[in-house]
C-alpha cells in the first residue's frame, strides 16, 4: 500500500487524472443531549456516482471556487482553500444551508442566495449582492480521500459546528430527495437495517465520527491524526477480496470484503 502524504501535497505524477471535490459533517447538538446531529441527505437515483446513498453535503470544485479562495484566502493552499469554499457552496445548493458566514442569515435570505447559485450565479456573487463575509477557516479539515482510479473524486472532507443548529434545510429536488439529522451511530443502524444505503467511505467515516460525543472530541481527533490523502485498495485475503485502506489515521475499521463494500 502507498504511503500516505500530506493533504496539501499534490497527486504523484503518475496518478490517473482525478477530479477534485469536497464534503462536509455539518455537526449539530442533540436537542436531547445525545451524541452530535450529522446533517446528510440521499441522493436522487438518477444521479451517476452514489445515486441513492445517503451522504454528506457536497460535491466537485469549480472553477469559481479557486477564484473566491484567492480572494478570501491568498495565503492558504489553493487546493484546500478552494475546497473549502466548494464545500460551503455545495452545502447551500443542496440543503438551503450558508455555513460559516459572519452575519447572522434569515432563512429567506437563505432561500434566496440558493435560488441564485442554482441559476448560475457564483457563490462571490452571491456574497456581493448580499454583503456578506466568509469565515471559511471555520470548516476544519477532517479527511482527504482519492481512490486511484480515473475520474475518481480527489474529495477532502471538513467539519463544522452549528451549534444548536436551530436551522431550516431543504432538498433541491434535483439531485437529492431527502434532508435529515442523525447521529452517526444512528446513521450507522439505518445502514445496517437497509434503511439507507451508504458508500464505503461514508461508512468509515461514519464509524470514526461515530466516537464523538462532542465536536470538540473531532477537533481533538483531527489534531491527532494529521490529515493524508487516503488512497482505498484492494487486498487479497483468505476469505476473499477486501478494500482496505491504511491503519493509524483514525478509523476503527480499515476494511470490508469488496462484495460487501459500496464504492459509488
Amino acid at each position: 500500500m502507498d504511503i500516505p502524504v500530506p493533504s496539501d501535497q499534490p497527486m504523484p505524477s503518475d496518478a490517473p487524472p482525478v477530479v477534485p471535490a469536497a464534503t462536509v459533517v455539518v455537526f449539530r447538538r442533540d436537542p436531547a443531549g445525545g451524541p452530535p446531529q450529522l446533517l446528510m441527505l440521499q441522493r436522487a437515483n438518477e444521479m451517476r456516482f452514489a445515486g441513492g446513498a445517503t451522504v454528506f453535503p457536497g460535491g466537485r470544485v469549480d472553477p469559481a471556487d479557486r477564484d473566491l479562495a484567492r480572494r478570501i484566502s491568498p495565503d492558504e493552499p489553493e487546493e484546500i482553500a478552494a475546497s473549502r469554499i466548494a464545500a460551503i457552496r455545495e452545502t447551500l445548493e443542496e440543503a438551503g444551508l450558508l455555513l460559516a458566514t459572519r452575519a447572522q442569515v434569515t432563512v429567506t435570505d437563505a432561500a434566496r442566495a440558493r435560488a441564485m447559485l442554482l441559476g448560475g450565479a457564483t457563490l462571490g456573487q452571491v456574497l456581493d449582492h448580499f454583503g456578506w463575509d466568509l469565515a471559511p477557516e471555520t470548516l476544519m479539515l477532517y479527511a482527504h480521500w482519492c481512490p486511484l482510479w480515473a475520474n475518481a473524486f480527489d474529495t477532502r472532507f471538513f467539519v463544522h459546528d452549528l451549534g444548536t443548529g436551530a436551522v431550516d434545510v431543504t432538498v433541491d429536488a434535483t439531485e437529492n430527495t431527502r434532508l435529515f439529522w442523525a447521529s452517526a451511530a444512528q446513521a450507522l443502524a439505518m445502514a445496517e437495517r437497509g434503511d439507507i444505503s451508504v458508500i464505503f467511505p461514508t461508512r468509515r467515516n461514519l464509524e470514526r465520527l461515530a466516537r464523538f460525543a462532542t465536536f470538540e472530541d473531532a477537533l481533538a481527533d483531527i489534531a491527532a491524526h494529521p490529515v493524508v490523502r487516503i488512497h482505498p485498495c484492494r487486498e487479497m485475503r483468505n476469505d476473499g477480496e477486501w478494500i482496505v485502506i491504511p491503519e493509524g489515521l483514525g478509523y476503527p475499521i480499515v476494511g470490508e470484503p469488496r462484495a460487501t463494500a459500496r464504492r459509488g
